[in-house]
């Protein structure tokens, strides 16, 4: 490939440290790094004259972080999207707003080609290169996992070692981690054999439930049309929503998830993840929801969900399908307003009441004392017509001496 000048997606860590010097030894090209802060918070510190020694001609910090909140994040809290009911989608809706400003900036700077990091064996690239693909179809793409003939991340350290690369991990310390204002990731090392607990020393957002407060904290969400706006009857930004909620959860041992789930690419993985923050936020929306939609839309909404979390891990944000859903999930979230209180302790959240004045439920009707608006001999009719078709043909069976057990010969 004929190159003169890559963007890379850069991030400091093990991997794309040794991409650098990889590049200008196999491509002999410039290499303009790009760091798109989507929360990383401290891993940024320092990072731009680590990247100028480790070969780079120049770096760009990009804040996206209240775009990525407000364009990422909140579409996919509003969906109630999950993947495989465990994965609040951290890192996987964080990819397409990281590669839409590569492309940008490989525009800006009249670069040939955008390299990322991502492994073959994983769904990043998927999810990079389907956006870069997006917003430039021609531009040409490097992968040097699937290219060089580093074989492990021990090889890696010994590759950026005998370069002079300062990597922030050891061949005893060797996670694969991606951090973000909304979650943190944990994958390879100990983790590769799903019979391993995790290490209470790996977290570093959440705490362990061995050292969560003793104590139950209480915490007020207010939502407005399934966006969160206040904490605590205080009305905050969305990053300031974001890390006030991860700062509450951390100390209560709140959204540590492990699973093992189907990567796009066919193989099974093990990921622990911290997402004390959004465990709060779903959680919240959900009681929200609960009392404001009536069963067909929340019923709907739910299967909606699985599809809508299919397609952002798989890395399909920018598809007409996941627009269109956006709008279903708009416009069904019109009347989810109000207020809820969540209970938090030991890892648990636990509902301590909602309200909104959009609410559905209507204690004259579902009272068990005396009312005066519900009529409860309509419910036989009811029945009988709901249960009509068995009625039929429970009768049918009947004649031919049969229960709706018996097998039709």
């Amino acid at each position: 490939m004929d190159v003169k000048k890559v963007v890379l997606a850069y991030s400091g860590g093990l991997d794309t440290s040794c991409i650098i010097p990889w590049l200008k030894e196999n491509y002999g090209c410039e290499v303009i790094a790009v760091a798109v802060d989507v929360g990383q918070g401290a891993e940024l510190e320092g990072l731009e004259e680590k990247a100028i020694k480790s070969g780079a001609s120049k770096l760009y910090i990009e804040d996206v972080r209240e775009e990525f909140i407000e364009n990422y994040i909140w579409p996919t809290l509003k969906a109630g999207a999950v993947y495989e009911n465990k994965y609040l989608l951290g890192t996987s809706f964080a990819r397409p707003i990281i590669a839409k400003k590569m492309v940008e900036i490989a525009h800006l700077e009249g670069a040939d080609a955008i390299a990322h990091g991502a492994t073959g064996k994983g769904n990043d690239q998927v999810r990079f290169e389907l956006t870069i693909k997006a917003f430039d179809p021609d531009i040409k793409i490097i992968a040097p996992w699937r290219l060089w003939t580093l074989k492990s991340r021990e090889e890696e350290v010994d590759y950026a070692t005998a370069r002079g690369i300062k990597v922030p991990v050891t061949k005893e310390h060797n996670w694969s981690m991606d951090k973000n204002i909304w979650h943190l990731s944990h994958e390879g090392a100990d983790l590769e054999d799903p019979w391993n607990e995790p290490k209470e020393s790996m977290f570093m957002v959440s705490k362990p439930i061995s050292e969560a407060s003793d104590t139950p904290e209480y915490v007020e969400l207010e939502f407005v049309k399934g966006i969160p706006t206040k904490v605590n009857g205080k009305a905050l930004g969305p990053i300031e929503i974001i890390e006030t909620l991860n700062e509450i959860g951390s100390k209560h041992g709140i959204g540590i998830v492990d699973l093992v789930e189907n990567r796009l690419i066919g193989m099974k993985s093990r990921g622990v993840y911290e997402n004390p923050g959004g465990a709060i936020l779903y959680a919240g929306i959900g009681a929200i929801e609960s009392i404001t939609l009536d069963s067909q839309s929340l019923h709907y909404k739910q299967q909606v969900a699985l599809k809508f979390a299919e397609l952002v891990y798989n890395g399909q944000w920018f598809i007409p399908l996941r627009k269109a859903i956006c709008a279903f999930v708009d416009d069904v979230e019109e009347v989810v307003t109000g207020t809820v209180r969540l209970k938090l302790y030991k890892g648990n959240i636990i509902q301590a009441g909602v309200k909104s004045p959009y609410s559905l439920y209507n204690q004259e009707f579902v009272t068990f004392e005396h009312d005066d608006v519900y009529n409860q001999q309509d419910a036989e009719g009811f029945i009988n017509l709901f249960g009509l078709s068995l009625t039929v043909r429970a009768k049918m069976l009947k004649t031919l001496g049969k229960t709706i057990e018996d097998k039709i010969d």
